[in-house]
């Protein structure tokens, strides 16, 4: 079949059997015609393949699949994260009538909605006519995505189903080079992940899930935040690994510093796929039991632990690359309660709210990871040599910095990272949260409209009191209880405009670095 394709739509065909070669007219049309026919039978046939290899690109893992492959590649020298699994939304958070922009490892991504098929779609953002941004475009009346540039249109597996610009018997988007890059996507606990790598690879390789949750389902509260951070996947994973930071980075936020003390930490395995790590006396000096740490490479990491005073509680992160200097954060903490009354609490309490404390909490440090591996950088030595690491308190960080070194694991070899950026640029909530997050980005507007309708009854009320004063309607208590009212709502809409700030920016001056309060002797 090869041969033949080739040769038809080389030409090759009409060349080596010209028409002059046959004895008559009609032989001739006939040739000319089972030439059409087989034309039209290979065009059939390109189509066919082109359907058959775009599918895999958004084929979810099947039971049936063939033997398993470890994340990051064959070479067991090198870790190659283009062939892994990653977050890139919380479900939640994805508008089914917008499209959703994302950067994945300094590659451009839109995410869709299929209507036709009711799945999450996510494409290289690229038109290939053109190479237009398709997330600037829209999902058009057919339920296709529509390139803003000049109308190509494509289905969930990336063929071009429309040019609007080719005749009707066209042919030009049954081309490979017509088709949409659609990459392999999985959703699972709650999260869209998506595949960069060789999509023939993408269901055999593992989603990198919270096992614990898997394993034993029923009983869990869990709460989610995310992030865009201005620093490395690296250095994110470097951090949360690190417990030992929490007294004094985190002080008077989620530590204390009276909680710091000597840590004795153990790295109990540890291979190209990540480690586990033990920490027997655990956190606040051994009261609350003993800590268990995984990392799953290339970026998801998560501590576990169980005390009778709280129940089983996780922190969970994922670090998901976007370039150089820049990834997002999933912050997510599976709680199991001894008591049901926290858990209703949290139940209760709105996400929007959450998001609030979490995003004051990774503003403690943000300033500093964001300078510090700029530090690194102009250090140019290996990572031991630029550190000193004496204490046991540093292992899961060594060890993983280990991992890093011997596996060539920087998601971006080669490239270097951009000049500092500004204290306002770092302490940015709306463009790194807030606009992509449903939970707060409704919040916001429903209090901007709230602030609007509490500036109109206070000027309502303020203008209605002279009035009822001065025709005698209104004396001594009730003027005043009059007069409370705009007064009222104006103090309210003072607070809400506070409240609506932290949506935009966080705190210049970090809870730890406040003067403590003195105790009265």
């Amino acid at each position: 079949m090869g041969a033949i394709l080739a040769m038809v739509l080389a030409g090759e065909c009409d060349r080596a059997c010209p028409t002059k070669l046959f004895k008559s007219k009609a032989g001739a049309e006939e040739h000319s015609a089972n030439s059409a026919r087989m034309l039209q039978n290979v065009k059939e046939w390109v189509y066919s393949q082109n359907l058959a290899m775009t599918s895999v690109a958004i084929a979810p893992q099947s039971a049936e699949s063939t033997a398993p492959l470890p994340a990051g590649g064959p070479d067991p020298h090198r870790f190659d994260w283009a062939e892994a699994w990653y977050p890139i939304a919380y479900l939640d958070d994805l508008d089914p009538t917008q499209l959703t922009r994302f950067t994945l490892l300094d590659r451009g991504l839109v995410i869709w909605w299929d209507r036709n098929d009711s799945a999450w779609r996510v494409f290289e953002d690229k038109c290939p006519h053109r190479l237009a941004p398709l997330s600037e475009g829209r999902v058009n009346e057919a339920g296709k995505l529509e390139c803003p540039y000049h109308g190509w249109a494509f289905a969930g597996d990336g063929t071009c189903t429309h040019i609007p610009q080719q005749p009707a018997q066209g042919d030009g988007n049954l081309s490979l080079r017509a088709c949409a890059t659609a990459l392999p996507t999985a959703m699972r606990q709650g999260l869209l992940f998506v595949y960069p790598g060789r999509a023939e690879n993408a269901s055999q390789v593992e989603v990198p899930i919270i096992a614990p949750i898997a394993d034993e389902p029923d009983g869990w509260v869990m709460l989610n935040t995310f992030r865009d951070l201005p620093y490395d996947a690296l250095t994110l994973l470097e951090n949360v690994l690190d417990a030992s930071h929490i007294p004094y980075t985190h002080h008077k936020t989620v530590g204390k510093r009276e909680n710091a003390a000597p840590m004795e930490m153990e790295v109990l395995a540890a291979d190209k796929q990540g480690f586990r790590g033990l920490w027997p006396e655990g956190p606040r000096k051994g009261k609350l039991g003993t800590q268990h740490t995984t990392f799953i490479a290339p970026a998801l990491m998560y501590h576990d632990l169980t005390s009778q005073q709280f129940g089983r509680t996780m922190t969970v992160v994922y670090a998901t690359p976007m370039a150089k200097g820049e990834c997002r954060l999933f912050a997510r903490f599976p709680f199991k309660f001894s008591s049901k009354l926290p858990a209703t609490v949290i139940g209760l309490t709105p996400r929007w709210f959450s998001h609030i404390g979490n995003n004051a909490v990774l503003e403690d440090d943000q300033i500093f990871l964001h300078i510090q591996e700029r530090q690194l950088e102009k250090a140019n030595q290996s990572y031991a040599q630029a550190c000193y690491l004496p204490t046991q308190a540093d292992r899961y960080v060594l060890a993983f910095r280990n991992w890093v070194s011997d596996y060539a694991a920087d998601p971006f070899p080669g490239q270097v990272l951009g000049r500092e950026w500004t204290q306002a640029a770092l302490l940015d909530r709306y463009h790194s949260h807030t606009q992509h997050c449903q939970s707060c980005r409704t919040a916001l507007s429903r209090l901007q409209t709230l602030r609007w309708a509490l500036l109109m009854v206070s000027a309502v009320g303020w203008s209605l009191v002279p009035i009822a004063v001065a025709t005698g309607r209104l004396a001594g208590v009730a003027a005043v209880l009059l007069s409370l009212v705009p007064l009222g709502t104006a103090l309210a809409w003072v607070g809400l405009d506070i409240l609506e700030r932290r949506f935009y920016r966080g705190r210049a001056v970090p809870p730890r670095n406040r003067p403590e309060r003195r105790s009265r002797s």
